[in-house]
C-alpha cells in the first residue's frame, strides 16, 4: 500500500515545496480508449510449472442492515471454514477489528448451530483496549479436510474518522464516517490464516504500516437501508440481484478483504477495460482530477494484466476518501482527499503515482498475499516498482525528468528493506526502507536479469502464489528457478537477512 504516503506528512512536504514546472510539450494524460497497443508477452526461457491449485476457500455471507442517519448497523454473518491444514484444529482465531474504536458489540456466536458461550477476547500486548483476538473454542475438533460453520451476530456503532492520525492509537484511520461518507473496512470478524508449524497469523497493529495477514475467500454481502436513505454504495464486489429497493448485493470471488464506502452525494465515473468495469467515485468538485484517476487506473489495468498477469476481478473501485489517508483493499482503493487538489493535468503528480501504485496492489497484496506486518516489502516494494513499469511504458520520459526526483533521491533511501513495521524507526523511515530502497532492489535486479528473464519471473512468482500468502523464501525460491547467477551481493547490499 501506498496508503501512508497520502497522509498530512506527505501533504505537508509537497505543499510547502515549490511545484516542479510541467514541460510545456508535456501530452496531456490518455484516456482509457487511447491506451497504447500493449507488448507482446515477452518470452519464457525457463518451463513455467503448472500452479499447484489453492485450498478452498473461506466463505463469507455478512447481511449487513445500515442505518446512514445514524450511523450504526446489525450484521449477521455466516462463515463456512474449511481445515485446509495437516493440523486437527480445537479452535479458531478471528481477528475483530473494530473493537480498537470501541464501536463492536458481539450479540451471539454459535459453531454448526450450537452457541458458544466460552469464547475469549484477547487484548494484544501493546495497548490493552485494543481487544482484536476472538479465541473461539470448536465444540469438536475439526480434522483436516473438514469444514466448520460460524455464525456471529454482532452491532456496529460507527466512529468518527480522525483527520489527523493520533499518535497515541492504533485504531484504523479510515474505518467510520464523516460528514461527508461511511466508510467500512475490516468491518466483520474474520477467521486469519493458520500456518502449519507457526499457528494463527495475527499481528499486533502498529503506529504505521499494515498488521493483518487475510486468506483469499469468497464474499457474498447484502445491504440494507433501515431508516429511508439510499446512499451511492461504493464496494469491493459486483453487483448482482438486489432483493428490494432498499436492499443491495455484492459479490467477490478470491479476494482478501470487502470494503465498503457509501455517501449521499457521491458521483461516479465509469469505464471498461478489458471485461473489468473500473470506477472513480467522487464529491464535486474534483471530477477532472477523478477522471484522471479513472483514466491512470485503467491503463495501470492493463499494463500489469499484460507485464504480471491477469487481474482476476470483474470491477476495480476508486474512492475518494473524506480524509487524510488511503488504502488498498481487494478490487478497491481510497484515495486521500487532499492530493486531489494537487493534480496539475499531467503525468507528473502524486494523484497519478499513488493511483498506479494502488493499482498494482490488486497483483502484489490481492493475488499474492503476504504477512504484511513482518514482510511488508513483498508487496509494497512491488507496488512501487510497479510504478516504474508504469510510467516507462506511457510516458518514459516522466522517469528521468520527474519519478526519481519526486519518488526517490529527494528522500535519499537506503538500509536493508526486509524490515518489520515494528522495525521501521519512524514512519519516513520506513518508508524509505520498504518502498523506496525495495523498489531499487527490484530495479537492479532487473538489470542484472535482463528483461525477459526478470519478467518472467514475475509471471511465475504470480502464477505459483496466486491466492497463497508468499514469503521471502517464496520469492527467491522462484527467482532462483529462473537464474543460476550469484546474487550474494545485491542480496547482501539490500537485505539483513540471508535468502
Amino acid at each position: 500500500m501506498l496508503a501512508r504516503l497520502s497522509l498530512l506528512i506527505l501533504l505537508l512536504l509537497t505543499a510547502c515545496s515549490p511545484s516542479l514546472p510541467s514541460p510545456t510539450d508535456a501530452p496531456p494524460l490518455p484516456t482509457a480508449t487511447s491506451f497504447p497497443t500493449p507488448e507482446p508477452p515477452l518470452p519464457t526461457p525457463s518451463p513455467t510449472p503448472t500452479p499447484i491449485p489453492p485450498p478452498q476457500r473461506p466463505h463469507y455471507t455478512l447481511n449487513l442492515r445500515l442505518s446512514y442517519a445514524h450511523k450504526t448497523a446489525r450484521v449477521v454473518e455466516t462463515i463456512r471454514y474449511t481445515n485446509n491444514s495437516p493440523d486437527v484444529l480445537t479452535d479458531l482465531l478471528l481477528a475483530v477489528v473494530p473493537t480498537c474504536p470501541r464501536s463492536f458489540a458481539l450479540n451471539a456466536i454459535a459453531v454448526n448451530g450450537v452457541p458458544i458461550t466460552d469464547y475469549r477476547f484477547e487484548p494484544d500486548h501493546v495497548q490493552a483496549y485494543v481487544r482484536q483476538r476472538l479465541q473461539l473454542p470448536l465444540p469438536q475438533p475439526l480434522p483436516p479436510g473438514q469444514q466448520v460453520t460460524v455464525e456471529i451476530d454482532f452491532s456496529l456503532i460507527l466512529p468518527v474518522v480522525e483527520n489527523f492520525r493520533n499518535q497515541d492509537s492504533l485504531c484504523s484511520q479510515i474505518y467510520g464516517y464523516t460528514a461527508a461518507q461511511i466508510n467500512l473496512v475490516d468491518w466483520y470478524p474474520f477467521i486469519v490464516p493458520y500456518l502449519p508449524g507457526r499457528g494463527w497469523i495475527l499481528n499486533n497493529p502498529w503506529y504505521y504500516g499494515e498488521h493483518l495477514t487475510y486468506e483469499a475467500s469468497d464474499f457474498d454481502v447484502i445491504v440494507t437501508f433501515t431508516d429511508g436513505l439510499s446512499p451511492v454504495i461504493a464496494a469491493s464486489g459486483e453487483e448482482i440481484e438486489s432483493g428490494s429497493p432498499n436492499t443491495r448485493r455484492f459479490r467477490l470471488e478470491a479476494g482478501r478483504t470487502f470494503a465498503l464506502s457509501f455517501a449521499l452525494d457521491f458521483r461516479v465515473v465509469s469505464t471498461v477495460v478489458d471485461g473489468v468495469t473500473v470506477s472513480s467515485y467522487y464529491f464535486a468538485p474534483y471530477e477532472v482530477p477523478a477522471r484522471a484517476v479513472l483514466d491512470a487506473t485503467a491503463q495501470a489495468l492493463q499494463i500489469y494484466s499484460q507485464r504480471f498477469g491477469p487481474y482476476p476481478h470483474k470491477t476495480l473501485t476508486v474512492v475518494q476518501g473524506d480524509f487524510n489517508d488511503g488504502m488498498e483493499f481487494s478490487a478497491f482503493y481510497f484515495h486521500s482527499k487532499g492530493i486531489y487538489n494537487n493534480y496539475d493535468g499531467t503525468l507528473r503528480n502524486h494523484l497519478i503515482a499513488v493511483s498506479v501504485h494502488e493499482t498494482a496492489h490488486q497483483w502484489w497484496f490481492e493475488q499474492v498475499g503476504n504477512n504484511q506486518a513482518l514482510e511488508p516489502w513483498l508487496d509494497e516494494s512491488l507496488a512501487t516498482f510497479s510504478e516504474i513499469v508504469y510510467y516507462e511504458t506511457v510516458q518514459p520520459e516522466v522517469l528521468g525528468e520527474w519519478w526519481w526526483f519526486y519518488r526517490f533521491d529527494r528522500y535519499q533511501p537506503s538500509n536493508q528493506v526486509d524490515v518489520r513495521i515494528y522495525e521501521g524507526d519512524g514512519q519516513r523511515p520506513y518508508w524509505n526502507k520498504v518502498y523506496l530502497n525495495g523498489a531499487r532492489f527490484l530495479q537492479d535486479l532487473r538489470l542484472r536479469l535482463g528483461e525477459p528473464v526478470f519478467f518472467a519471473f514475475l509471471q511465475d512468482y504470480l502464477s505459483q502464489m496466486r491466492g497463497r500468502i508468499a514469503t521471502s523464501q517464496d520469492f527467491f525460491r522462484i527467482l532462483r528457478r529462473h537464474t543460476d547467477a550469484d546474487l550474494s551481493d545485491l542480496i547482501s547490499q539490500y537485505f539483513q537477512n540471508s535468502y
